[in-house]
């Protein structure tokens, strides 16, 4: 039986990326050793590195006087770093969900952080209007897309003040305005790699103003003067980010991928609003083509257990919503098919007639 991979993170790769993966592992471009065991600064694996940075640059149509990082520590770090690097006295923060949440608090460690809107009192189910951002804080913190509530900003944020984006699981969904940005994170393990590397894209210029003494490793520019070599890369995630770029690439690139999401999820948020046991958990306006949520209407509520049986028996996988919110989570990042979603979709129109 064919299985399906909706995981929220890590979560589902292009088979060939896998295999490419798995076959450089064995023995890296044939020179006898594997992946995982030559030196990160080695002549075998700077071409990695130099590959994959020229295809982000490309992708990302990213501007002159950025530069491209491969870090550690996921987008938890970065919480912490954004604050260490760019906060000088205030920032603001959009709070659209658990992760917000998270950076929010790490902020609050360095300086004052005004939080310009959020739509915590409604559990999260739709992205605040009509906010407005202090033009004397030092930055805006986004959230782009929201993995547990399954909301989206599709669109880069006007801001009157320099920019920063949690773009963790929708990067390379969609075109973005590099140049409105003076950072973007993600972690890998969503849209671009397996778990264990990070994506920073910063603005040169942008940085060093703060006053602070920031740890080494701590200080993006420790890793701009190095390359993203300072310290022992994740050598393996970096290697299996370059052949998703290279299938991102090959694919159509991110305007093809946008194109791709926006099928998989008319398709599901289209059967969601038919079927009668389910129904969607947040605004129309603001749903994510990334991580799809829903949930059992009230009147079937006693049918979520045998719905989430059925479904996995059917290959559908990690299909389960996050604790949080309840219900069902179907994470419909790049690499999923758009067979894998009408799969999906015969699973909830099996089970609705059977009920």
């Amino acid at each position: 039986m064919k299985k399906y991979n909706f995981n929220a993170g890590p979560s589902i790769l292009p088979r060939e990326v896998i295999e490419n993966t798995a076959k450089q592992i064995l023995d890296f471009n044939g020179i006898g050793l594997s992946l995982a065991e030559i030196s990160h600064r080695s002549k075998d694996f700077q071409p990695v590195i130099d590959e994959a940075t020229a295809l982000i640059k490309e992708l990302l149509n990213v501007p002159e006087g950025y530069s491209v990082l491969f870090l550690g520590g996921g987008a938890s770090l970065e919480f912490c770093m954004i604050p260490y690097n760019f906060l000088v006295k205030k920032a603001a923060y959009l709070n659209t969900g658990t992760w917000s949440k998270k950076a929010i608090k790490e902020a609050k460690l360095f300086g004052e952080v005004v939080e310009v809107a959020s739509s915590a009192d409604a559990n999260f189910t739709f992205i605040p209007k009509d906010w407005t951002c202090p033009t004397d804080c030092d930055y805006l913190h986004i959230t782009t897309n929201n993995t547990i509530y399954g909301t989206e900003l599709r669109k880069d944020v006007d801001a009157p003040v320099p920019l920063i984006g949690d773009m963790s699981s929708d990067i390379f969904s969609r075109p973005v305005d590099v140049a409105k940005y003076d950072c973007i994170y993600a972690g890998a393990q969503k849209n671009l790699s397996m778990a264990g590397v990070t994506l920073v894209i910063v603005k040169d210029e942008a940085l060093g103003k703060v006053q602070r003494t920031i740890p080494t490793m701590l200080d993006y520019r420790t890793h701009i003067e190095k390359g993203s070599m300072f310290n022992t890369p994740p050598v393996i995630p970096i290697y299996t980010c370059l052949e998703t770029l290279r299938w991102l690439k090959k694919s159509g690139g991110v305007e093809e991928m946008n194109r791709r999401a926006h099928e998989r999820a008319d398709l599901l948020y289209a059967e969601i609003d038919r079927n009668k046991l389910f129904r969607g958990t947040v605004a129309k306006e603001d749903r994510s083509l990334m991580n799809i949520c829903f949930v059992m209407n009230d009147e079937y509520k006693e049918l979520e257990k045998p719905f989430l049986e059925y479904a996995t028996a059917q290959g559908m996988v990690g299909i389960k919503g996050h604790r949080s919110v309840g219900g069902f989570r179907a994470s419909c990042y790049n690499a999923m098919s758009v067979e894998g979603v009408k799969a999906l979709v015969k699973c909830m129109q099996e089970f609705e007639a059977q009920h």
